[in-house]
């Protein structure tokens, strides 16, 4: 169904890297800058997937190790004990932002502690970064990094196949990278510290999904798509000698090394026209298997075939579950049964209808049998049942037509695992989620196997627009691919995405200030209306009319009352209507493409802004008056918002690194601008309950302030700025929009590019600000505290905690330092939100610049990575200063 993923973001932010700009308005000089430090607790709006999983890989040596990939949300490892998957990434940051975009990730079997991702989202000019290896041992609680000479491509086309990072399984220091843009394959002996260029491989692909695209995205050459080890030609210790390797070449798409890597050659009567997306070696049978398909995926492809090499005797043998004749899909997903020998599936990925396929094998290929099959057309028998009340929205809301069926065993189905531990244990990735089975074998025996999501904490949407209404549910989201959602419990999966219409994408929402009943929502649409209405805050729509020449979503705003709303869609100008849309006038005075917004008190006056000018209406849409400021950004990355409560109070933020760039405020409807001296950078603005005792709404920022990037929050009308997130929750790109929650205190609601909603709640009820943590006469913390030390992760010689301080006295804290004993000689390898130094058995923790103060009845948490050998007992004893904290 979703057959695109989502590049507004990214275009946008492309966008505002490269959009010059005017000198700055005069700033405020009289704004201070103070990071004060306040702990928050950051979580998912649970949605449940959401985006297209590429990759599932399972440790071969450890039981119930597994991760995932995803194309633009970043890196997950399974959490067997709850079921759900743990982000590995979310400490990538602004600056690079395309390494949430995961190509390929190899799993250590000699040391499962190891993980290694290949990270970079374009290859072409939108990722303005070359891409990375990180590793990790810790198994991604934490990483290092090494850059490559080269971008890699997490979100282009050909991005389901491989894998194409890989470690020896016998010689875990040496792992093997196949690049993309005719950048060849690559290699590092270190485990992951340095990579060279394996000069002599022969063939660095060639193959374009579309060589005429000039923006470089689907014509870029796919290169080397993936590594395959022979273990049963090694021994531990030593280099595997056969190895493997899949290139985009629709001619020579399979070579091998029987020298570890020393030599290369093409193997010999392989398969030609076509391109191996998968190349899984089956060492106890002696066979490599291969899925092939015309076409590089993950949308496309229209024939296919699966083909089985004998390693011993060269022999190749073509397996095709169905004729090439009859297919009009490639193959792709593609795994074996490590307990089982012989057993073997594989993923009809491009079969979009009625559905895709999936096949399975218990004799080597020799015959096969599907997961489902026509009884008499159109009517289908499933040797599965599917069980998606955990994420009821997967139906799409859709009643399609046999052979059609809700919900769809999926698309774009290039992941498919077999656990190598249980053959009862399937996982696959689809366009939306992870489906997985527990019960795979009856398959085999005639009786119907159960598909469920196995999805939960991977979260995959990006984010375009947010609102949070004063009544009602608490969030609307704007989403890509997956439309928009209505939560009313953020901790649960809502139960279906916005329909009537069913947006693929929403670009824009708003609802009514004083009448939150009333909401709006545009967006884009293959055929069929780009405008929907809600008369009960979201929770059902019809469409509207669009006016002639919209081709996509745009922006839109509604007026304070609900009583009109102004539109800014793709393909015409901007336009205005009293009452649900059924007729649109122009608007004038204002140019196509405008953004625009309402003033959130006076029904008849909106705004909008385009190219470094602000424009204000104030008869309802009709004409606008573009106002006499300058120096605001002259470029159209920028984001505005106008304060509810408070006619012509509006907050501007945006810019270019070349230009004006930060945050701007008006009191006069955008007659003239302020612009904040102690924001350096800002992308989006919202706004939320204002703190005890605050005369002013809270504002919150994705913004640069004091030298640091960070989700910020001011109390006093942006005066001073509390920077909330912390370095191992910056979750890439957060400029699209963000919105405070009006009805809960510090509550935040932030936008990401593949990572979902997140949101944040604060421990300083209060809402109180502090001083100056870089001041060195602040004070030494007193008074009484308390401790939770909790172990988070544990493996064998390696573990991973949690500790929360809790400043339980009167007074606030400017600064800390707390101190334990370990019980059994732990020591510490790394510490994040904190510094930490250890001497023997003993560890003092202290505070970083941003998260020194900590305010009475607060709390500040960090963290740590360390190794134990023999007992990993817990500390019992923490000491601030001289004071001995309360241990919970």
């Amino acid at each position: 169904m979703r057959r695109t993923r989502i590049l507004t973001a990214v275009l946008a932010l492309a966008a505002g890297l490269l959009a010059g700009t005017p000198p700055a308005l005069a700033a405020d000089s009289t704004a201070k800058v103070s990071l004060a430090a306040d702990t928050y607790a950051w979580k998912n709006a649970r949605i449940d997937g959401g985006g297209f999983v590429p990759g599932i890989v399972f440790n071969r040596s450890e039981k119930n190790l597994a991760y995932a990939r995803t194309d633009i949300g970043g890196a997950y490892r399974w959490q067997q004990s709850s079921k759900t998957w743990a982000p590995l990434l979310d400490s990538v940051g602004w600056d690079d932002w395309g390494h949430t975009g995961v190509v390929s990730l190899a799993s250590d079997s000699v040391d499962p502690n190891k993980v290694y991702a290949a990270v970079g989202t374009y290859t072409n000019s939108w990722d303005p970064k070359n891409g990375a290896v990180m590793r990790s041992s810790n198994r991604g609680a934490s990483w290092q990094k090494t850059d490559l000479p080269f971008k890699l491509g997490g979100n282009m086309p050909g991005r389901g196949m491989g894998e194409r990072l890989a470690v020896d399984p016998n010689k875990n220091s040496v792992l093997y990278l196949g690049a993309p843009s005719g950048k060849g394959l690559w290699r590092s002996t270190d485990s992951g510290v340095s990579w060279s260029q394996v000069a002599n491989f022969p063939n660095v692909g060639n193959y374009q999904q579309d060589p005429s695209d000039t923006s470089g995205y689907a014509s870029d050459n796919q290169g080397i798509v993936w590594v395959t080890f022979d273990e049963s030609t090694g021994t531990s210790g030593n280099a595997t000698r056969a190895i493997y390797v899949g290139v985009a070449d629709l001619q020579n798409s399979v070579y091998r090394s029987t020298d570890a890597g020393a030599t290369w050659t093409r193997l010999a009567g392989q398969p030609t026209g076509y391109l191996a997306h998968k190349g899984v070696l089956d060492a106890a049978g002696g066979y490599l298997y291969l899925s092939y398909s015309d076409k590089g995926g993950p949308y496309d492809g229209g024939k296919g075939q699966v083909w089985r090499y004998a390693t011993a005797t060269g022999t190749w043998t073509n397996i095709s579950p169905v004729a090439e004749a009859d297919t009009y899909y490639g193959f792709s997903g593609l795994t074996v049964d490590r307990q089982k020998p012989g057993t073997v599936m594989a993923t009809a990925y491009s079969s979009w209808w009625p559905d895709t396929q999936i096949f399975r094998s218990t004799d080597s290929g020799a015959t096969w049998t599907r997961a489902w099959d026509y009884t008499s057309y159109p009517n289908r028998a499933n040797r599965y049942t599917m069980d998606v009340s955990s994420s009821p929205w997967l139906t799409w809301g859709a009643n399609p037509s046999p052979p059609e069926q809700t919900p769809k065993l999926g698309w774009m189905t290039e992941s498919l695992e077999i656990d190598p531990f249980d053959s009862n244990r399937m996982m696959y990735g689809t366009g939306a989620t992870v489906y997985g089975t527990e019960n795979l074998t009856n398959w085999d025996s005639g009786g119907q196997f159960t598909i469920k999501p196995m999805v939960q904490g991977l979260e995959e949407t990006a984010v375009n627009d947010l609102a949070s209404p004063p009544s009602g549910a608490p969030l609307l989201s704007a989403l890509g691919d997956v439309g928009g959602f209505r939560h009313t419990d953020l901790s649960k999966v809502p139960s279906m995405m916005f329909t009537s219409p069913n947006f693929t994408t929403t670009t824009s929402l708003d609802f009514a200030e004083t009448n939150a009943n009333t909401v709006v929502r545009v967006g884009n649409l293959d055929s069929g209306p780009h405008i929907a209405f809600s008369t009960d805050n979201g929770a059902n729509w019809f469409a509207g009319t669009d006016p002639s020449g919209v081709s996509g979503g745009g922006t839109v705003a509604a007026a304070s009352d609900g009583s009109r709303f102004v539109w800014s869609p793709d393909g015409t100008g901007v336009q205005y209507t009293t009452g649900f849309g059924s007729s649109w006038s122009a608007s004038s005075g204002i140019p196509a493409g405008a953004v625009v917004e309402s003033d959130r008190v006076d029904a008849k006056t909106f705004y909008g802004f385009k190219s470094g000018k602000f424009y204000v209406s104030t008869d309802g849409g009709a004409t606008f008056t573009a106002s006499a400021a300058t120096g605001l950004p002259s470029g159209d990355s920028v984001r505005f918002k106008a304060l509810p409560g408070a006619k012509g109070d509006v907050w501007l933020a945006g810019g270019a690194t070349d230009g004006a760039y930060g945050l701007w405020h008006s009191t006069d409807g955008g007659a003239s601008w302020t612009k904040l001296s102690n924001v350096e950078q800002a992308d989006a603005i919202g706004f939320g309950k204002a703190a005890t005792g605050a005369s002013y709404q809270t504002l919150y920022t994705s913004a640069k302030i004091g030298g640091v990037r960070g989700i910020f929050r001011s109390t006093d009308k942006g005066a001073t700025w509390t920077r909330i997130n912390d370095d191992a929750h910056q979750w890439g790109w957060t400029g699209a929009a963000i919105t405070g929650d009006p009805r809960v205190y510090g509550r935040v609601y932030v936008s990401t590019n593949g990572r979902g909603v997140i949101y944040g709640d604060t421990s300083d009820t209060s809402g109180g600000g502090g001083t100056d943590p870089t001041d060195p006469t602040d004070p030494t913390p007193t008074g009484a505290c308390a401790v939770t030390y909790k172990i988070t992760n544990q493996w064998s010689g390696g573990f991973q905690a949690d500790v929360q301080l809790s400043n339980t006295g009167s007074s606030a804290w400017t600064g800390w330092s707390l101190g334990w004993t370990f019980p059994n000689a732990q020591t510490i390898s790394q510490t994040w939100n904190a510094e930490s130094t250890q001497s023997g058995s003993t560890v003092t923790a202290k505070n970083v610049g941003w998260n020194a103060n900590v305010a009475a009845g607060s709390s500040v948490s960090f963290g740590f990575t360390g190794s134990w050998s023999g007992t990993n007992g817990k500390p019992t004893a923490f000491k601030v200063g001289d004071q001995n904290c309360t241990v919970a």
